[in-house]
């Protein structure tokens, strides 16, 4: 099924301008950063996404692509991150939550591609320890894990969004991911110098 299809059986036409709106914000934020062949790559990386994710939406309803463009905004727009980024943070979910393989992504966009996104697919899972100690262990462990710090930074992009759209989560997943948040994400945005990033990760741990 092309991305046409995909689009038009999958999405309404609100919804289709919501993406292209967005999509064309991020392409805004980047404009400076975008070298010959990248728009193309990041066009690519957003309808193997929209592929990847046409059945799946978020607990508010809405699609579930409108988090990875969010997440690849960010990037940009508050991080500084460049195209590979973009095209990582549009595919960040896709091996973790899809039938995609990370092989695939090699073959379609690059080893480095690849190789971000499977750092991030490691750190998908939940943090279950709340004691400081166990968690800057954890911390250090992401640090040294990752190859490429591209991975902690994407990974931070992706846990803001979730915290600013934490509303439509039940009590118990909000106060579960908050409480992550306050003792690895908040601490890991200090230390890699995202300040305004680390105060707004705490606010939004206040808030539940």
């Amino acid at each position: 099924m092309s991305v046409e299809a995909v689009i038009t059986e999958y999405y309404s036409e609100s919804e289709k301008k919501e993406i292209a709106k967005r999509y064309r914000k991020i392409l805004r934020a980047a404009k400076e950063l975008i070298k010959e062949g990248d728009a193309k790559m990041i066009r690519k990386a957003l309808s193997v996404s929209m592929e990847a994710h046409k059945e799946m939406r978020r607990k508010s309803g809405e699609p579930y692509i409108y988090h990875p463009l969010e997440v690849a905004l960010i990037c940009v727009e508050e991080i500084g991150l460049g195209p590979t980024s973009i095209v990582c943070a549009l595919l960040h979910d896709v091996v973790e939550d899809t039938a995609i393989t990370l092989k695939e992504i090699e073959k379609d966009f690059s080893p480095k591609v690849a190789q971000i996104i499977d750092g991030l697919t490691k750190i998908g899972g939940s943090f279950e320890q709340t004691q400081s100690a166990q968690a800057e262990n954890f911390r250090k462990m992401l640090l040294t894990l990752s190859t490429d710090v591209r991975v902690i930074l994407i990974k931070l992009a992706d846990r803001l969004h979730n915290m600013r759209t934490l509303d439509s989560m039940a009590k118990n997943s909000q106060l579960k991911i908050s409480n992550e948040t306050i003792y690895i994400y908040a601490p890991l945005a200090h230390r890699l110098g995202l300040y305004q990033i680390k105060s707004e990760l705490e606010d939004l741990y206040l808030k539940y």
